[in-house]
């Protein structure tokens, strides 16, 4: 088996030893030594997309006829005939980024896996990042307090009140490991942040030149596309692997080429660009595919707008949407205070080896696997929802598509309001005030989220409609929580700079703090009499924000609709206070002399935007932001942190916990094993996203980790979210699958986080089912439709499972990084043929499930077929989903973890 020989092959020298050369510098001397693609002489090479020479130029530099080996590069080569076929490569990539939700549990299981080796006699010191590791604190900040001067000191007290155990655990790690920069809370959003200042474009390591690549533990790593750097999103798992050294396994990707043509009209935005190009690509198809944009529109789109579509990869599914560099791109690097000296290398680099785009030369024509285009003159205002980011309603659509909503029975376009409840209004105080709420009344309108935030033009954009606004007298409903978030400081210092901070302020949109807050529902809470409006009355209340994920239950658990939208369309919307508004037709608020105020009278014309960017965007503000942002702040500079290169565990803390992973492991792997008669723990339909499987959002009063927290003397106040609480194994498997949006099918329609015990018929929590399954000793499945796993890259949606005993899951299909990630925890994933189901086969959940699988690893084959029988006589076959053999190798291993820590004591 391939991946026993890689472990035991002795490395080799690097048989391309002899395409290194030397880059010259313009005025003499050298930036360093290459490994050049055109010096293989191999005409394929020149007609590959750029992304894959990414691919190609790592696996060169990497190859050493073990973990990388010559037959991979010919692959890479190969693209045009080798990617339909599916075949396996090994990507080594050059960094990792960690965002702190993502970043607590890998840095928890890098002390784990250190005690680990320490246990088996290895070296624990071996347990180290290889590769540079960016972890950015980000995610912690809530929207406490909103609408005020005070809010971004207010809500970071509040944040390092709840998070300073975590906080300083992740300080402990950056000193205890090397190797790791912490970006600490209250920079900047890490995708912004790795676009104006991680980013390096190019590698200058000892002198070895290389293109820069990235994997992260966030699926909107793909913001980095749009800089020309290769990055994507991997799971926890993953990202942990490739600190260690491992390659990460992935299938060659299909790439398809998207041609841009021509350029945007005026009044419309990227937001609108990059809601358009997610709903054509999600109709084509793009999952495990490389979207290349290319084209003479390319000209007319700035980086920034260039960042926005990439970022949103994965809501049209792709691995990655990428930019190659060009002109605009040096441009952007110089703009962010990049070097002169950096700019000059990255450009020679990139030329030396035809990776670089000239648009005024004459294009090669590239080979894709696909070809898609856009002409930019036919996008047009848009919002997606109210549920899904691929949901595009054009603007002036959206009054008759949200009577529809209301309606549709109930689904992703659906609510099922009755006719007659339809125009309910919901009569209520507002510290004092007499206030109405009406179904699609807006109670949150957030600008938030590095896919807008990073993005000058629509920034300023929101903030000319704010002015507009202003100066023709309409008001924020005062019940509105309405908030500013932005990826960096740099926002702040071009705002100032531009005299319209005030005006936001004015509306209410007042700087909140510096992070990701209601994009990834930290929304925080709004005011209980709109609470209790909402719930009383059952009112379909609505959310817009300039996110990128509008799942149910995400943004807000009382906002049933979500809307994503660009900044200045979140300013209009909640100048409206409703999405039931057509806004060419009625007007959005009545003016100080009493005149009727349109859309069209607050709305900035293109050429306003390109001035405003113009004469306030400048590169002073951005070196200026970063040279302080490893200074810290006052309060993260106070935190007192242990030393030691081994965690001091306190069994007591709430926040961080040692693992079960490694308990009682020893240097021999354990023997693969099917599944015998185990229980079906969950019956799942469609579209269950990581959202409904991962611990996400504020922990409910009734959820088994509730109760966890209380008989710890934790007060309720103080649960925080789960979000913060990853480091804590006990508290994530017990809030896995509690989302109270859950649709299992065996609750007959009833929604929410519970689950049948079949042997004794009872209905419980998910985790107390789970915990009675184990401590009778049977194994469990679930079963599941199609696209199982989708939405943000979730290792706690892999390893919760994995703690509740789930053995295997049986899909017609999953989303990539999740199917990866159970893999990588020792998780079977299994599909049904093509045109099979659950309900075709006439399983209803309740039989018990055996999968026979051969109890050596080296007799079962990637992608093989399966047959699982039942205890009631019924027998189908499924498609084994491990892809590749280094997979078969983790599974082996009983986890990739395991699989680094034999192999590292080995060595």
């Amino acid at each position: 088996m391939g991946t026993v020989n890689r472990e035991l092959d002795p490395p080799a020298e690097n048989p391309f030893k002899s395409i290194l050369k030397s880059l010259e510098k313009p005025g003499g001397g050298e930036f360093g030594k290459y490994y050049s693609l055109p010096a293989l002489n191999d005409p394929r090479v020149d007609k590959l997309p750029y992304s894959i020479k990414i691919l190609l130029e790592s696996a060169i530099r990497n190859c050493d006829e073990f973990q990388v080996k010559s037959r991979d590069v010919e692959k890479i080569i190969d693209w045009e005939n080798s990617a339909p076929k599916q075949v396996e490569i090994p990507f080594k990539p050059a960094r990792v980024l960690l965002q702190d939700f993502t970043g607590v549990p890998a840095v928890v299981d890098l002390a784990c896996m250190r005690d680990a080796m320490n246990n088996l006699k290895g070296d624990s010191n071996k347990i180290n990042p290889l590769v540079p590791v960016d972890l950015v604190i980000d995610h912690s900040v809530q929207v406490d307090v909103a609408r005020s001067e005070n809010a971004v000191q207010a809500n970071m007290e509040l944040e390092f009140q709840r998070n300073n155990e975590r906080f300083g655990f992740l300080k402990w790690g950056s000193n205890a490991f090397d190797n790791m920069l912490v970006v600490p809370p209250g920079s900047g959003i890490v995708h912004q942040v790795n676009l104006e200042y991680l980013g390096r474009v190019v590698f200058n390591t000892n002198g070895l030149l290389y293109p820069d690549s990235v994997v992260g533990t966030d699926s909107h790593t793909t913001m980095i596309d749009g800089l020309g750097v290769a990055g994507w999103g991997v799971g926890g798992i993953e990202a942990e692997a490739t600190m260690l050294g491992q390659p990460m396994s992935m299938v060659l990707p299909g790439v398809v080429g998207f041609k841009l043509l021509g350029k945007l009209r005026d009044g419309v935005t990227a937001t609108d660009l990059v809601l358009t190009v997610t709903q054509m690509l999600r109709k084509h198809g793009v999952v495990g595919k490389f979207v290349e944009f290319y084209g003479e529109g390319m000209s007319e789109l700035s980086l920034a707008d260039r960042a926005t579509i990439a970022n949103m990869s994965p809501e049209y599914g792709a691995t990655m949407g990428f930019f190659p560099v060009d002109h605009v791109t040096l441009q952007y690097l110089k703009l962010t205070g990049r070097t002169a000296d950096t700019v000059a290398m990255i450009e020679s680099y990139l030329r030396a080896n035809k990776m670089f785009v000239d648009y005024s030369e004459p294009q090669l024509e590239r080979v894709y696997s696909a070809s898609l285009e856009l002409k930019l003159e036919d996008v047009e205002p848009c919002i997606s929802g109210p549920k899904r980011p691929h949901d595009r309603v054009s603007l002036k659509e959206m009054k008759v598509d949200w009577h529809a909503c209301l309606d549709n029975r109930v689904g992703f376009k659906g609510f099922a309001v009755p006719k007659e409840s339809q125009m309910k209004v919901a009569e209520f105080s507002f510290h004092g005030t007499p206030a109405q709420l009406r179904h699609g009344d807006v109670v949150i309108a957030a600008i938030t989220s590095c896919t807008n935030t990073s993005n000058p033009s629509v920034m300023l954009g929101a903030a000319l409609v704010a002015k507009k606004a202003c100066d023709l007298g309409l008001e924020v409903k005062p019940w509105i929580k309405t908030s500013l978030a932005p990826g960096s400081g740099v926002v702040t210092k071009y705002l100032e700079k531009s005299g319209l901070q005030k005006y936001l302020n004015q509306l209410g949109f007042n700087i909140v703090g510096y992070g990701c807050t209601t994009c990834i529902g930290n929304s925080g809470d709004i005011d209980d009499a709109v609470a209790s409006a909402i719930t009383e009355n059952d009112m379909v209340a609505a959310a817009v924000l300039s996110g990128n994920r509008n799942f149910e239950g995400r943004v807000h658990p009382l906002t049933r609709a979500n809307y994503l939208a660009s900044p200045p369309l979140v300013v209009a919307y909640a100048l409206a206070g409703t999405v039931d508004i057509d806004f060419e037709t009625e007007p959005i608020g009545v003016g100080k002399d009493g005149k009727k105020i349109f859309f069209r009278d607050i709305w900035p014309s293109n050429k306003e935007v390109a001035e405003a960017v113009q004469s306030n965007v400048l590169p002073q503000m951005f070196m200026a932001t970063y040279e302080a942002i490893t200074q810290g702040n006052p309060m993260w500079n106070q935190l007192s942190v242990p030393s030691g290169n081994l965690y001091a565990w306190d069994p007591k803390s709430t926040y961080i916990h040692e693992p079960p992973y490694f308990k009682d492991m020893t240097m021999s792997p354990p023997v693969p094993h099917g599944v015998n008669n185990a229980y079906c723990l969950l019956n799942f339909g469609d579209s269950i996203t990581t959202d409904h499987i991962s611990p996400a959002g504020s922990i409910h009063r009734e959820s088994p980790a509730a109760k966890y927290l209380m008989e710890r003397g934790v007060d309720r106040r103080d649960f925080n979210s789960y979000g913060s609480r990853r480091g804590n194994d006990e508290i994530m498997a017990r809030g896995t699958f509690a989302n109270i949006r859950l649709v299992n099918k065996f609750l007959k329609g009833e929604v929410g986080p519970k689950t049948i015990h079949h042997p004794t018929g009872d209905k419980v929590s998910v985790f107390d089912a789970a915990m009675k399954y184990k401590s009778e000793g049977h194994d469990t499945i679930i079963l599941a439709g199609a696209e199982y796993g989708s939405g943000s890259s979730r290792d706690w949606a892999a390893k919760g499972p994995k703690l509740l005993g789930v053995k295997a899951v049986i899909a017609k299909s999953f989303e990539r990084i999740h199917r990866s990630n159970l893999v990588g925890m020792g998780i079977i994933p299994l599909c049904f043929k093509a045109g099979e189901d659950a309900e075709t086969l006439g399983l209803t959940g309740e039989e018990c499930y055996t999968i026979d699988l051969p109890s050596t690893v080296s007799e079962i084959k990637p992608g093989q077929d399966i047959t699982v029988v039942t205890n009631n006589g019924k027998s189908f076959i499924c498609t084994l989903r491990f892809d590749t053999e280094v997979e078969l190798a983790y599974f082996d291993h009983g986890g990739i973890l395991q699989y680094v820590i034999r192999n590292l004591i080995k060595s």
